[in-house]
This record gives structure tokens, C-alpha cells and sequence, in this order.
């Protein structure tokens, strides 16, 4: 009766995410690495912007935003990949090793893995919140003319973006990135499997939104709540507007939400 009891009071079991977490778990070393969670961060948003740059050395520009005339040079790939692997290894390792002494074993203490549901919806709660507190730091950052010079305005070189320019930032930009995304799961709580697919999830909007294309299957078409490619890449052209993300809303509240399709005689410059 007593075990009855405690299965009754044991959280419910995800079939599909619990071989998952029990391997994570069996590899501590691993799961608590701070060098591992950054060099995972890194093959992600490596392997997610691959499929992008081989469809520029394809030359397949049917769904590039603004045409063949937009096209990444892989020369720019490959001076792009530089700055950022020099970036993570100078500051998002050593943020990653003091992330992890702060929040020594937390992670291996739970042994039971999310609901699916749970887990999908704690992902989409952690992008709401990082989409808030992004968006209140970048407007802020194209509201002042000295923050947007001495932090932000590296970011803008590209003004026709690629997938692997998502993290081509300074480095006091990329550091603060990386603190918004942990401080936006501790805000939610989330469980440890859940903050990792939320930081997949993070990578990947990311690359979409910087990747230049604008395929009919994307989340934004799916998804009208999303801004998608062509609402990232506008505020690329303008250097304004658009401040989001990810969501729209907040630019809609705000008035700071640019159409997708601008002209292409009009130049960018900070925000007024």
C-alpha cells in the first residue's frame, strides 16, 4: 500500500524524453562540463546554419530574400566562423564555467524527465520571456547612440543577412545574449531537459531569423505570431524597428514594427 502511495505521488514519466535525460544523467562529467555546454552551443549553431551555406555554394536562391544580388560570399562565412569560435573561447567559456559553479548540481538532481507537455510548454514560456527581455535591451541599445556604437553596431555590418551571422556580435553583446537566455529559464524554472531543448530551440530561431530566406514552410508563414526571416531582415536594412526576436507583439504594441518588403533606395542608420 505504502508503495502505491509513492507511485501515486511520483511525478508522471515522459516515455519519449525520459532514454533521453537518463543518458544525460548517466554522463555527469558531461551534462556539468561548462566546456562541453559551450562547444554544444557552438556545433549547434554551427550545424544549423550548414544546410544555409551549402544552399549559397548550391547557388539555390529561389526563396533568398532580395535574390541572387543578396547572396553570402563563403569568403564572409569563413571570416564570420573566425570572429565567433575567437569570441567563444575568450568569454562564452569562461561565462559557461561560472554559470556552472553557480549552479553546481542542480541539474543531476532530478532524476525523473518532463511531461512532453510540460516540456514544450515550459520551451515556449522561456522564448516569451527571452523575447521580452530582448526586446527592451536592443531597443534600448538602438535608442542610445553610444551603446548602439560601442556594443551593437558590429552586428549591423551585415546589413544582407546569413544564418551564421545570428552570433556574429561583440563580445559584451554575445555574453549578454547567453545571460538573458540562462536568466530567462531560471525565471520560468524550468527542468534542467527543458532548458536544454529551450536553448536549441533559442539557436535555431536565431540562424532562421539571420538566415536570408524566406521559405513557404517557415515558422512565420505557419505561425503568423512570429516575425520570421523577412521581419529580422528589414530591421537589418533599417537598423531600426522590429526589435523582437522572435514575436511580434511587442513591436505592435510599441509602434516599432517595419513592413517585410522595404525599399531598397532607402539607407539605414541608429534610430532616431
Amino acid at each position: 500500500m505504502c508503495a502505491n502511495a509513492s507511485d501515486a505521488l511520483a511525478p508522471p514519466q515522459s516515455p519519449l524524453l525520459q532514454p533521453v535525460w537518463d543518458a544525460l544523467r548517466a554522463r555527469p562529467a558531461l551534462l556539468l562540463s561548462p566546456v562541453a555546454a559551450a562547444c554544444a552551443a557552438l556545433c549547434a549553431h554551427l550545424c544549423f546554419s550548414a544546410p544555409f551555406l551549402l544552399l549559397e555554394l548550391l547557388r539555390v536562391h529561389r526563396y533568398r530574400i532580395g535574390g541572387e544580388a543578396r547572396a553570402a560570399d563563403p569568403r564572409r562565412w569563413l571570416r564570420c566562423l573566425a570572429r565567433i569560435a575567437g569570441k567563444y573561447a575568450v568569454a562564452v567559456l569562461p561565462l559557461a564555467v561560472l554559470v556552472q559553479q553557480l549552479d553546481r548540481g542542480s541539474a543531476g538532481e532530478n532524476r525523473e524527465a518532463p511531461p512532453l507537455f510540460r516540456a514544450l510548454s515550459d520551451c515556449f514560456t522561456c522564448l516569451l520571456v527571452f523575447d521580452t527581455l530582448f526586446f527592451a535591451a536592443h531597443y534600448t541599445l538602438h535608442r542610445n547612440p553610444w551603446l548602439f556604437q560601442k556594443f551593437h553596431r558590429s552586428h549591423h555590418v551585415h546589413r544582407d543577412t546569413f544564418a551564421l551571422a545570428a552570433q556574429d556580435s561583440s563580445i559584451e553583446e554575445l555574453l549578454f545574449q547567453q545571460v538573458l537566455a540562462f536568466s530567462s529559464a531560471r525565471l520560468v524554472g524550468c527542468h534542467p531537459m527543458s532548458e536544454i531543448l529551450f536553448h536549441l530551440l533559442n539557436v535555431w530561431l536565431a540562424v532562421e531569423d539571420h538566415c536570408g530566406y524566406d521559405f513557404p514552410w517557415a515558422a512565420h508563414r505557419l505561425l503568423p505570431c512570429f516575425g520570421g526571416p523577412p521581419f529580422h531582415h528589414a530591421h537589418h536594412q533599417h537598423f531600426r524597428g522590429n526589435y523582437a526576436p522572435y514575436f511580434r507583439h511587442w513591436d505592435l504594441i510599441f509602434g516599432t514594427s517595419l513592413p517585410n518588403c522595404m525599399e531598397e533606395s532607402e539607407t539605414g542608420g541608429p534610430a532616431h
